[in-house]
C-alpha cells in the first residue's frame, strides 16, 4: 500500500479550505479529502472538524471493524452522522461559522475490497488496467441537471450555478451518504480529489498523468499544478493510492 497527497491554495484563494487525512496501515488503510465551504475562515472549520471527527472515530473502532464486529458501511454512516452533528452544533454556537459545511469523499480498503463514503462534489476515482473510472456521483446541481438531461456536459462546464452544491455535511440535521463498493486488482489506483482539479483538469488529462508512469508523488504535483495553469480559482488537494495485494 502506498498513499501520497498533494494540496494547494490555488492562485485566487487566501486560505486552503480543504483537508485531508490518511493512515497506511495496512490491515486497514483509511483516506479522506474533504473540501470546506462557508464565509470568511468558516469553510476550514467544517472540513478540519470533519477530519478531527474521522481520525478519532478510525481510531477508537478499527479494531472493531478488523474483527468484523462493526461493518465498514455503518462505520462511515455512524462517523459521517457524528461529523455533521460536530459542524452544526459549532455553527450553532459561533456566529462566524453559521452556514459552514464540507464535502465528504471517504476511503476505506479491507483485504480486497474498496468503501467509499461521500457526499458533495469531490470526487473518487479507479485507475485499472490503464482506464479511468469515475466511482461517485457530484451531489451539485449541475450535475444533476446533466444527469436528467437538461443540460449538457458542454453547458454544464460554464455554467453559473456550477458552485451550488444539494448535499454536504453542515446543511441539514439528516443526512444522506453515499457507500460504493467496489473489488480492488493488484496495482489498482485509486484517486480522491477535490473539485479545484476537477472544475478545471478533465478525465482525459487525469488519465493521460497516470498513464505516464511517473512517481506517484509527482503525478499529485502534476495534477495540482495543472489545475493552476488553468487558472487555479480554487483549492485543489489531490491524493493517490496504490493498492498492492497482500502475498
Amino acid at each position: 500500500m502506498f498513499i501520497c497527497a498533494c494540496s494547494d491554495v490555488g492562485k485566487v484563494r487566501n486560505i486552503n479550505q480543504d483537508s485531508y487525512y490518511y493512515s497506511d496501515d495496512n490491515k486497514l488503510p483509511l483516506f479522506v479529502v474533504a473540501d470546506g465551504m462557508g464565509g470568511h475562515n468558516a469553510g476550514e472549520v467544517a472540513s478540519s472538524l470533519t477530519i478531527d471527527t474521522i481520525k478519532e472515530s478510525y481510531e477508537r473502532e478499527k479494531e472493531s471493524i478488523i474483527q468484523g464486529k462493526l461493518h465498514i458501511p455503518r462505520f462511515i454512516n455512524l462517523t459521517l452522522a457524528k461529523a455533521n452533528q460536530r459542524i452544526l452544533k459549532e455553527a450553532k454556537n459561533n456566529q462566524s461559522c453559521v452556514g459552514m459545511g464540507t464535502t465528504i469523499t471517504l476511503g476505506i480498503i479491507y483485504e480486497n475490497e474498496l468503501f467509499i463514503g461521500h457526499m458533495g462534489d469531490s470526487r473518487a476515482y479507479l485507475f485499472s488496467k490503464q482506464e479511468l473510472y469515475q466511482l461517485t456521483q457530484d451531489h451539485s446541481l449541475v450535475a444533476e441537471l446533466v444527469r436528467n438531461g437538461s443540460i449538457s456536459s458542454e453547458e454544464a462546464v460554464n455554467h453559473p450555478q456550477k458552485n451550488i452544491i444539494t448535499r454536504a455535511l453542515g446543511t441539514d440535521i439528516d443526512i444522506k451518504v453515499d457507500i460504493i463498493n467496489r473489488k480492488l486488482n493488484d496495482g489498482d489506483l485509486i484517486i480522491l480529489c477535490t473539485d479545484g482539479l476537477t472544475n478545471l483538469v478533465n478525465d482525459k488529462k487525469i488519465k493521460e498523468v497516470l498513464n505516464s508512469r511517473v512517481e506517484l508523488r509527482q503525478a499529485c504535483c502534476l495534477l495540482t499544478d495543472a489545475a493552476n495553469d488553468m487558472g487555479g480559482f480554487d483549492n485543489t488537494t489531490v491524493m493517490i493510492i496504490r493498492y498492492v495485494e497482500k502475498r
